[in-house]
């Protein structure tokens, strides 16, 4: 049989939450999978997956330069995973010089890349709770009406499609994710596992409050399958990832309340909210259905692992293991979680 030359893929931020596992999925297909870190000591992990780790930074600009001059930087895709929400524009400026810079040397040698740029689905705001009149998903066409600390990513996301001059562009808007170690699903097993010292698990949102999630490695091989689509398919377009149904949190919460054996059980208390940004308010409170139709139309794919309530002791004992490894996705979460509290730093989230 004639041999093809496999493509190669650049993932930014491979050492993140979803940027690792993107990048591991394009290993798992057969691309030569480069991951873009900004530390060194993230560089053995991503060997050990396979992946060839690069060290630079978008806001590093002698990085930038040379990457520009390095032919062995040529990539058929490239992949963005990386944001900082609380000082997103200046990142995204960034980002998008060096997506350009390499997007020219490619083009020196005729080939012309896609990009995948990462946004997100709360860039489209709420809809109602389950069994509200008028209930429908988001999709793809729907307005986007972010909270206020997601407006400058809605906004400057679709931008992407501005530099078409060097490389075609796909969005991409995930759904809260969840599995492995956890991301923003993380804190509510801190709850959980409090409130079973407590006796009872308290939470500030209605029962009927649509929590609709993916697992990241779903996510991941919704990048795989828009990289192998057909190109004239999918440029210029905005996708959305998400699960084959939504949850409400009265699942999410009894799941919870039976695998930490919380004799009180779940009390809500949606009067109790914080003022400000509370994180697990984000995930627990902020209702929303979003539809994959599109997705799964134009590229075929479908998600495959199980829903959240539905092996909440699998992802429990996952997310676990990450605390106790001190993984690097667990302390991004909570030093996001503290600066949402208004204590610490900005730091990059992926």
């Amino acid at each position: 049989m004639p041999e093809t030359k496999p493509k190669s893929v650049l993932v930014t931020g491979a050492n993140g939450y979803i940027g690792n596992a993107v990048a591991r999925a394009f290993v798992r297909a057969g691309w030569i999978t480069y991951g873009l870190v900004r530390n060194q000591d993230a560089r053995a992990s991503l060997r050990a997956d396979e992946i060839i780790s690069i060290l630079g930074s978008a806001s590093d600009k002698a990085f930038v330069e040379r990457s520009a001059n390095q032919t062995r930087f040529i990539f058929d895709v490239m992949v963005s995973c990386t944001e900082q929400i609380m000082d997103y524009i200046p990142h995204y400026n960034d980002t998008i010089t060096l997506l350009r810079a390499l997007a020219e040397a490619s083009n020196k040698v005729g080939l012309r890349p896609l990009v995948i740029f990462t946004s997100g689905c709360k860039d489209y705001g709420t809809t109602g709770l389950d069994g509200s009149e008028g209930l429908s998903a988001h999709t793809e066409e729907s307005p986007l009406n972010a909270p206020p600390l997601l407006v400058a990513r809605a906004t400057h996301a679709i931008k992407i499609f501005n530099h078409t001059d060097l490389f075609d562009a796909v969005v991409i808007r995930p759904t809260t994710l969840y599995g492995l170690s956890g991301s923003f699903y993380g804190p509510i097993f801190d709850i959980a596992a409090k409130a079973s010292e407590k006796g009872v698990l308290e939470l500030t949102a209605d029962p009927k409050s649509i929590m609709h999630g993916t697992h990241v490695d779903d996510c991941a091989e919704a990048y795989v399958a828009i990289a192998e689509a057909d190109r004239s398919v999918v440029k210029g377009q905005c996708y959305d990832i998400s699960g084959r149904r939504y949850e409400t949190l009265r699942e999410v919460a009894n799941a919870l309340v039976e695998e930490y054996k919380i004799k009180g059980g779940v009390e809500y208390l949606p009067e109790k909210k914080k003022a400000g940004v509370d994180v697990v308010q984000m995930l627990i409170g902020f209702s929303q259905w979003v539809g994959s139709e599109k997705l799964r139309r134009d590229v075929g794919w479908r998600d495959k692992r199980q829903l959240f309530s539905e092996a909440v002791h699998t992802y429990r004992k996952a997310y676990e293991a990450a605390v106790t490894q001190q993984h690097g996705n667990v302390l991004k979460i909570q030093g996001f979680v503290r600066i949402a509290d208004g204590d610490g730093q900005n730091s990059e989230t992926q």
